[in-house]
């Protein structure tokens, strides 16, 4: 079967298609026939690699998948040949306190599809029967593909983590990326006012289609544009990704006894803040890591009620899987890039 992946890191240019073996369904497990998969910055990283990062080569990306059944392992009564689904990105034991307190993304064999094992951009994909849960009715499978790994992330952050309140103000970070795109659709289903940086024209219309009631340009005085709308209080709740200079300006827009959640760093993982600020104003700071199987569950729902929409800024095929990754990397897109077998 057909795939795509790296036998080395490196630039986009690095991606090949790939020809790889057919996966066989064991006990406990099923086949997915691949319809589409999409991107998230974690493919990019995983393919430039890091320090310490080991691989079996070639790797296969991707953490978001969508598809149908194919075949099922002997003993699997949870899925059947021909049912539509989605594949939860996480991985982990099922068995230690946090997987069985429901807290997954804390199990210290916690992975995710794409970046410690390889992922679903191939035909056909062999992962656990208690790994997918029924395709939201009504979406297509490159819509379907779109939401997994960000919804589940957003969701983990605002719901979980920062516990966001009706009547809260929001200010979401990054407001083009998946899991802003996310953020932004819980926050208003939650009652709250939101707050969307980006990059300004057409990237500010539609993070206001989505829900968000104010836009400020992610390349002005963040805290000065913020203050202008809500004063000088600041906002509730910062959700924040973009790390570097953006995190320690969305920071500053918090106030006193605010929550800043953050799950990622696209721009640098290194911070420099006045720690003296938090503690005076009572800030917290909540790290948080993707969500569970059962959040997966509750976001399937809500996109099944129409309450959430999928976003996909454009599908490309396979062999074009280096445009793919450039455009994530050129930041060029509003949602998700998706590809196709």
């Amino acid at each position: 079967m057909q795939g795509v992946g790296f036998h080395e890191h490196g630039d986009a240019s690095v991606l090949k298609l790939l020809d790889l073996p057919e996966p066989t369904a064991g006990p406990g497990q099923v086949v997915v026939d691949v319809r589409a998969v999409a991107l998230n910055h974690l493919d990019i990283w995983v393919r430039k690699g890091w320090p310490g990062l080991t691989l079996p080569k070639p790797h296969v990306g991707c953490s978001d998948i969508s598809g149908v059944i194919h075949s099922v392992g002997p003993d699997v009564t949870t899925a059947a040949v021909g049912d539509e689904v989605v594949v939860a990105p996480g991985l982990c034991c099922g068995s230690c306190r946090f997987c069985l307190s429901g807290e997954d993304s804390l199990c210290s064999r916690y992975g995710i599809l794409g970046e410690t094992v390889a992922g679903g951009a191939s035909q056909r994909f062999l992962t656990r029967a208690s790994h997918v849960v029924p395709k939201p009715k009504g979406l297509s499978f490159p819509e379907a593909a779109s939401f997994p790994l960000t919804f589940l992330t957003a969701w983990r952050m605002l719901m979980v983590r920062a516990a966001i309140k009706p009547g809260e103000v929001i200010l979401v970070t990054g407001a083009s990326s998946g899991v802003s795109v996310a953020g932004i659709q819980m926050a208003a289903l939650a009652g709250c006012t939101i707050i969307a940086s980006t990059g300004g024209g057409e990237k500010a219309q539609r993070a206001r289609a989505l829900g968000a009631h104010h836009t400020v340009d992610s390349a002005g005085d963040l805290k000065k544009q913020v203050a202008a709308i809500v004063g000088r209080d600041g906002v509730d709740v910062v959700l924040e990704h973009v790390g570097g200079e953006t995190f320690k300006a969305a920071l500053g827009t918090l106030r006193k006894g605010g929550r800043l959640v953050t799950c990622g760093a696209t721009s640098g993982p290194l911070v420099d803040v006045d720690l003296r600020h938090i503690f005076l104003k009572q800030q917290t700071v909540l790290g948080s890591t993707m969500g569970s199987r059962a959040d997966l569950l509750a976001i399937v729902k809500l996109f099944e009620q129409g309450r959430f929409k999928a976003v996909v800024d454009q599908v490309l095929p396979f062999a074009r899987a280096a445009d793919a990754h450039r455009a994530l990397e050129n930041r060029t897109h509003f949602g998700k890039v998706v590809m196709t077998p």
